[in-house]
């Protein structure tokens, strides 16, 4: 590559280990970091190359916007690929633009904001679910309900009234093995898979009996290639929803249970959410440009998902070999970018460790490396749903907020899982009192 001129090596653990989505993964990262800095790598037994990690903003940078094109997913994208086939989280090259530039009118704020009545709904229900608990005393649990809630409102928001059609002929809503089963290994990506099916026999059927439909599905079956006038094919649209299924829920369920988790430890934040529930007019449900106006409670969720993203680890593979940090990266090297890590980096943050929404508020937020905080990744890569996921939390937290106040029932401190995601090893109970 024109202008290499390094062949330094960057420092790293003499012992070698396969770096991955675990939690020994994070736990040896931590210890590197703390040892290494910036950039180091690790020799990786199973492939026999030396993997690198980078935490510095502008090598973050670098690899995921400026210097983009150099780089494709790397290493545990196989095993994604295989739950999620090669929708637009696992794709790449010309066929990934492709596909993200078709679906991207899908996540316009104009029609995100067309869902409000759903996100609203289907919070509501929960509220009541809450609301008979807090009555008898019972504690709620916070994992399975907010997994329960973003899978039904991704659903719903992909499948539209096919959903409660396929639930009435079924007698059991077919996709909810997504949020009973916990495990995401083989057996799991078989069973999932498998509904890859039922998607295609919902297109046909829509081929077959036309019929106005607003969902995401409708415009995925509409949405045309602006150079060629194609659409996609049967196989392209099934992969997508399936990551759309996957993508969309796992990663807002974890963010939600974690953001309770934090507001259970800090009673000054939990009043500062009450008030700002309070202080919204009773006009209905929340509109986008209403809840994105609570900025409490944007504050919050913003240093929740700080502190435990839930994609806590990207991978890129070198195309071509590259510098960062001021060091050689050799071609076909996977390049390892923590999240967690980068979230905590002490030269970005002050007291990093401490759950502090207002860090997200006035200069702080201003001064800060645009690229020191990436929960929902940057660059062309970035997370086509962000604002769908943003919208719902920030209704979810405020109809919660307006109604009850919640308590940890239990004080045994929270795991960390990290596997594909960053969620709460057990189940996050919380005893609910109505206000």
């Amino acid at each position: 590559m024109a202008g290499m001129h390094t062949t330094a090596i960057p420092p790293g653990p003499a012992e070698g280990f396969d770096l991955g989505g675990s939690d020994e993964s994070l736990a040896r990262m931590r210890s590197y970091f703390a040892e290494f800095g910036d950039i180091y790598r690790v020799f990786a037994p199973a492939r026999g190359t030396f993997n690198y990690v980078i935490n510095h903003p502008d090598d973050v940078k670098r690899v995921l916007l400026s210097n983009h094109r150099n780089y494709t997913k790397g290493e545990g994208m196989d095993r994604v690929k295989i739950l999620l086939g090669n929708g637009i989280m696992t794709s790449e090259g010309d066929f990934w633009r492709r596909q993200r530039r078709m679906m991207q009118p899908a996540f316009h704020r104009r029609i995100i904001d067309q869902f409000t009545a759903l996100i609203s709904e289907v919070n509501g229900r929960i509220m009541e679910r809450w609301a008979a608990k807090a009555a008898v005393g019972e504690p709620v649990n916070i994992s399975d309900d907010t997994s329960e809630l973003t899978l039904e409102i991704v659903l719903r928001s992909i499948f539209g009234t096919d959903l409660a059609r396929l639930e009435r002929q079924m007698g059991v809503n077919p996709f909810a093995v997504v949020a009973k089963d916990q495990n995401r290994d083989l057996k799991f990506a078989f069973r999932f898979r498998s509904l890859a099916r039922l998607v295609g026999e919902l297109i046909e059927r829509r081929r077959r009996e036309p019929e106005e439909h607003f969902d995401f599905l409708a415009m995925l079956m509409a949405t045309r290639d602006r150079d060629t006038e194609a659409g996609m094919s049967d196989r392209e649209m099934i992969d997508e929803v399936l990551t759309l299924i996957v993508a969309g829920h796992e990663t807002t369920a974890s963010s939600l249970a974690w953001t309770w988790y934090l507001i259970s430890q800090h009673g000054e934040v939990a009043a500062g959410l009450r008030a700002e529930a309070d202080a919204v007019a009773d006009e209905g449900a929340l509109g986008l440009d209403g809840a994105e106006a609570l900025r409490y409670t944007h504050q919050v969720v913003q240093e929740s998902l700080r502190l435990y993203p839930p994609g806590w680890l990207f991978t890129r593979r070198a195309l071509e070999a590259d510098e960062l940090g001021g060091f050689a990266i050799p071609a076909r090297t996977d390049v390892f970018i923590c999240p967690f890590l980068l979230h905590r980096h002490p030269a970005y943050w002050d007291r990093p460790e401490l759950f502090r929404p207002e860090r997200f508020a006035g200069a702080d937020a201003e001064e800060r490396h645009r690229f020191s905080y990436i929960p929902f990744s940057v660059g062309p890569r970035h997370c086509i749903g962000e604002n769908m996921a943003m919208f719902e939390m920030l209704v979810h937290l405020q109809q919660a907020s307006r109604r009850f106040r919640l308590s940890r029932a239990g004080g045994e401190p929270i795991e960390l899982e990290a596997q594909i995601n960053l969620r709460p090893r057990s189940n996050l109970m919380m005893n609910v009192e109505a206000r």
